[in-house]
């Protein structure tokens, strides 16, 4: 099996894990992953159901957006998808989300600051909150690329979560502590002032997550 449709099988199968962990809702949010050395993108499809998605409902472009494989129409939002690539040499795979406390954040305009440590090891900073542009549209691309910066995830104004990753998992695992820390921030902002982890702090933990966790392969 070539490494095309290897990427097909796992966006179909992380699809219905981001659906059935209630990242999203419907046919919201979408999913890619970069195989580098066809120097192509693997997004899944505008608007079909996650719980029923196939590997052959995938779509292959390029880098600059002209589709190479498939014959579903690709998610709105793969101009996000591309740029987020075409910006960061080490991303290997962008999964968007709209989940409800991140997407709170989204909506009052608010970064997420990191308030507890996985979230400080993942995203490497705080999550910001990049300018609002129509959805689908060249602008949003640009403005999610340059918010997120050097950093794992970032907000779309009035709109949701973006994590990226080396991988694909990764990406999935970044959006699902974002949402855990924005629901921690949210009650600790209702209870007192919480304390938000230095930025010293951050870097090192995140330096330490991207160089010695885990086991070695």
């Amino acid at each position: 099996m070539s490494k095309i449709e290897r990427a097909k099988e796992k966006l179909a199968d992380l699809g219905r894990q981001m659906y059935q962990s209630g990242l999203v809702a419907g046919t919201w949010g979408n999913l890619s992953l970069l195989v580098r050395e066809e120097k192509a993108v693997v997004i899944t499809p505008s608007g079909m159901d996650y719980t029923a998605v196939q590997p052959s409902d995938m779509v292959v472009l390029e880098l600059d957006g002209q589709v190479i494989g498939g014959h579903r129409r690709p998610s709105s939002e793969a101009r996000v998808h591309l740029a987020i690539y075409r910006a960061r040499a080490d991303i290997g795979g962008v999964v968007h989300t709209h989940s409800e406390v991140a997407s709170a954040f989204a909506v009052l305009r608010k970064r997420i600051d990191p308030v507890v440590e996985d979230a400080a090891m993942l995203v490497a900073g705080a999550v910001e909150v990049a300018e609002y542009a129509l959805p689908g549209s060249e602008q949003l691309g640009h403005n999610v690329a340059a918010a997120l910066g050097d950093r794992y995830a970032v907000l779309m104004a009035n709109h949701g979560l973006v994590g990226v990753g080396r991988t694909l998992e990764e990406a999935f695992t970044v959006c699902q502590v974002v949402e855990k820390n924005a629901r921690i921030l949210a009650w600790a902002q209702a209870l007192g002032q919480p304390f938000v982890i230095p930025e010293q702090d951050v870097a090192e933990l995140s330096r330490a997550y991207r160089q010695s966790y885990g086991q070695p392969k």
